[in-house]
């Protein structure tokens, strides 16, 4: 008798570690080059950003964070350098169950990031370096238009005007696309809330309506459903009155 109750003591304990490793995700990662300076775990909470945990540094640029975790979420890292410069120093990362790392520099913080350990990260990765190439693009041509009127040249100022609208328009397409195309993903409904808020209600009820179940049922997933429910209610009052 007791050893069958020992036995089942065994398993419960580890079934128990297999669900704190299952709903756990551990940060860590290191900062080249940092000496001294502070570092910020931070996350959403309603519309302001709050501390989670915080690491100090005294000597090297190592780190380590560990939170429940049940489903991706976004997260922040705050780096304080101490050297009253306080660019690139905020890095999003895309947390989830598991273990992350991050391999980055001190001197440049979020562009040098290296995140692996986070498939919900990856995608997010791959949409913004697709948009980053629309960025780009309508700086080049406002850059040009610019020019153009410098040089009193209107007919141009107006055409590169144009192709800016049409590449705002193709950059909306992509990031609609880009949703429907990952609806089994976090990352749709994050994009459509944090890239398409502006959007036509056509093109977010239609992400929403596509998101797979498990992801209509997460964080971001709810927010989206809720987001879309309050715009159609508002228009309808609108109409009614």
């Amino acid at each position: 008798m007791k050893k069958i109750v020992l036995a089942l003591a065994m398993v419960i304990s580890l079934i128990a570690c297999t669900n704190d490793a299952t709903n756990t995700m551990k940060l860590k990662g290191n900062i080249e080059g940092l000496r001294l300076g502070t570092l910020y775990f931070q996350r959403m909470n309603d519309t302001a950003v709050v501390n989670i945990d915080t690491v100090t540094f005294k000597g090297d640029g190592k780190f380590e964070f560990s939170l429940p975790l049940e489903e991706p979420e976004v997260f922040y890292l705050y780096l304080d350098k101490k050297d009253g410069n306080p660019m690139n120093d905020r890095l999003m990362v895309f947390g989830e169950p598991g273990e992350i790392n991050i391999e980055t520099t001190r001197e440049y913080f979020d562009v040098n990031a290296k995140i692996t350990g986070s498939k919900t990260q990856d995608t997010y990765n791959e949409y913004k370096k697709s948009k980053s190439r629309f960025t780009d693009k309508n700086l080049e041509l406002l850059e040009d238009r610019f020019k153009a009127l410098k040089a009193g040249d209107e007919k141009k100022a107006d055409s590169l005007s144009h192709s800016s609208d049409m590449n705002t328009k193709r950059s909306y397409l992509y990031s609609i696309n880009f949703c429907l195309n990952n609806k089994d993903s976090e990352v749709s409904p994050y994009v459509a809330l944090s890239d398409l808020y502006n959007a036509q209600i056509k093109y977010l009820d239609t992400i929403n309506n596509s998101l797979t179940s498990d992801i209509a049922q997460s964080k971001y997933g709810k927010a989206l459903n809720t987001f879309v429910k309050d715009i159609k209610e508002k228009e309808t009052s609108e109409t009614a009155e």
